[in-house]
């Protein structure tokens, strides 16, 4: 398990993509800062050099070998339990916000991109970017609810250290991906984790333009959100569908 650490890089994601073929499993890309990172809905990711962790993972070969497109929610929920279990043991309650931001409280303090390049209808390969929130305690006043580790503890970090850390937990649940016992387990830690869950929040519906508000009740077979409308009905919500009101 390499981790490859870089000055400066427009996007980990970019580099580990540019470089899946001849990486191995379970690399590591690492940047102390990032002129263009990625985050999801094709927004920038923004971190303060050296204060955060900023760094993608390339999974292939054994890691995705019985994975089909059906698949690739199991390694949202690899990631994400291994981000809460890790910030847990820093005494750090988080939670997930469907379908990859671990949040605490309210407050965002990490963000997920995962890139999955399919061959046919198999996974070939996927790689995960996390942004980490890790030393850093004064944010841009254009981010509406970040807050940061060190915020949190009051403490300082070893970024180095810490992702040595945390990936020791996620290739533990890299392991599960392909082991069908363990998926279960997964699911089943996944739902307990999920931010706002059996809670009645208001929440945007994309389509329609409009808000309601609706309770969390999980996510279906292949991850989308699954919200009681305010009629009691069940809907299920794909990821660009839906938004939260925080």
């Amino acid at each position: 398990m390499a981790i490859i650490w870089l000055d400066t890089v427009d996007s980990t994601n970019n580099e580990a993509l540019g470089k899946a073929d001849i990486l191995d499993n379970l690399s590591v890309i690492a940047a102390e800062t990032q002129t263009a990172g990625k985050g999801q809905r094709g927004n920038r990711w923004f971190s303060e050099r050296g204060c955060n962790l900023t760094f993608s993972i390339v999974l292939k070969d054994e890691t995705l070998a019985i994975l089909d497109a059906s698949d690739q929610f199991l390694i949202t929920e690899a990631v994400t339990l291994a981000l809460t279990d890790y910030l847990a043991g820093k005494g750090i309650p988080a939670k997930v916000k469907w379908p990859n931001d671990i949040y605490v409280r309210d407050r965002k303090i990490c963000g997920v991109l995962i890139e999955n390049t399919l061959y046919g209808n198999r996974l070939r390969r996927s790689v995960v970017g996390v942004g980490l929130n890790v030393n850093q305690r004064v944010f841009p006043k254009d981010l509406p609810n970040p807050t940061s580790m060190s915020l949190e503890s009051g403490r300082h970090y070893d970024t180095k250290d810490e992702l040595k850390e945390f990936m020791v937990l996620f290739r533990q649940y890299a392991d599960c991906i392909t082991d069908i016992r363990a998926r279960e387990g997964m699911r089943s830690r996944y739902l307990e984790r999920m931010y706002r869950k059996d809670e009645p929040h208001l929440y945007h519906y994309v389509i329609q333009d409009s808000n309601f508000t609706g309770i969390i009740r999980g996510i279906n077979a292949t991850g989308e959100l699954v919200v009681q409308m305010p009629d009691g009905c069940e809907r299920a919500f794909g990821f660009k569908e839906i938004s939260y009101i925080i």
